[in-house]
């Protein structure tokens, strides 16, 4: 089966949102939402998920499915909202638990921060199936990245997060708490194992230098012939020594902080305090 998938780019973050819909039928899932943050004045703004409801809503399409490849840094996730307007369960890899544990000692969350994933509809494992209407989803445990990272194969169509960027700019970092090049080597020759025409959806694009425009869709066959880090068959030695010097010298992204506290949340704020606020921790020198 050949899914129909449209793509939303959000520029403030680079992150690629989907949604992909069963060629023939109604229903669709969303994949990898943003919600807008304002670090500077700490507010939010749901324009970039607004943009997604209308387009569902202009299609006439029915929500199954809100899924997250895994615990963004980066982006803080829509989830709720959208489930709030257009229904479906919100699902994630169950290795959220090993996060959750992580960063739930990090911000010194208290015993009243669940860390058994509850706060998901669904927890996937490696070798889960699931249906969008007509479609069947494959899930893929592609650790790497982070422990809980998953790779969603729909039909031809395969959704990996963070774990594969376009050729020209390569993989994931590795150096978040739980991260492994050797764990994201391995994952990532697992998801070549798809077919060659196997299309890949990315979660992110930073336009690599040479290139004009955004892109977000490549193949199997492409990353394997291109991939400037893992592609014709580069060793897993060389490609960890690679991966762990680059990561040496990245910073880290600029929302890592509230990102985390949210999605580790599924999407949810940190508990109000008695004052009816709600608050993002900042551990001093925690990370």
């Amino acid at each position: 089966m050949t899914p129909l998938v449209k793509a939303f780019f959000d520029p403030a973050t680079n992150t690629v949102s989907y949604v992909v819909r069963e060629p023939q039928g109604r229903s669709c899932a969303i994949v990898d939402s943003v919600l807008d943050y304002d670090q500077a004045s700490g507010r939010t703004d749901t324009s970039s998920a607004d943009a997604v409801i209308a387009w569902i809503k202009a299609e006439e399409l029915q929500i199954a499915w809100i899924l997250e490849s895994h615990v963004h840094a980066d982006h803080l996730s829509a989830a709720p909202y959208l489930q709030e307007h257009l229904g479906g369960k919100i699902g994630i890899g169950a290795n959220i638990t090993l996060v959750q544990n992580t960063f739930g000692k990090v911000f010194n969350e208290g015993t009243e921060f669940q860390r058994d994933g509850s706060q998901f509809d669904a927890l996937f494992e490696d070798g889960d199936s699931f249906h969008i209407g007509q479609m069947r989803a494959d899930v893929m445990h592609t650790p790497g990245h982070t422990p809980a990272c998953l790779t969603y194969v729909i039909g031809d169509a395969a959704f990996v997060g963070d774990t594969l960027f376009m050729p020209d700019f390569g993989t994931a970092r590795c150096d978040f708490p739980g991260g492994s090049a050797e764990d994201l080597y391995a994952s990532i020759q697992k998801i070549l194992t798809l077919p060659d025409e196997t299309r890949i959806f990315v979660g992110h694009d930073y336009k690599a230098p040479g290139r004009d425009n955004f892109a977000w869709e490549t193949t199997v066959g492409e990353q394997k012939a291109l991939n400037i880090h893992i592609g014709e068959g580069r060793p897993m030695e060389d490609f960890v020594a690679m991966r762990q010097k680059r990561d040496a010298g990245l910073g880290m992204p600029k929302l890592i902080l509230p990102s985390l506290q949210t999605n580790m949340r599924a999407g949810h704020f940190p508990e109000p305090e008695d004052n009816g606020q709600r608050y993002f921790k900042v551990p001093i020198n925690g990370l």
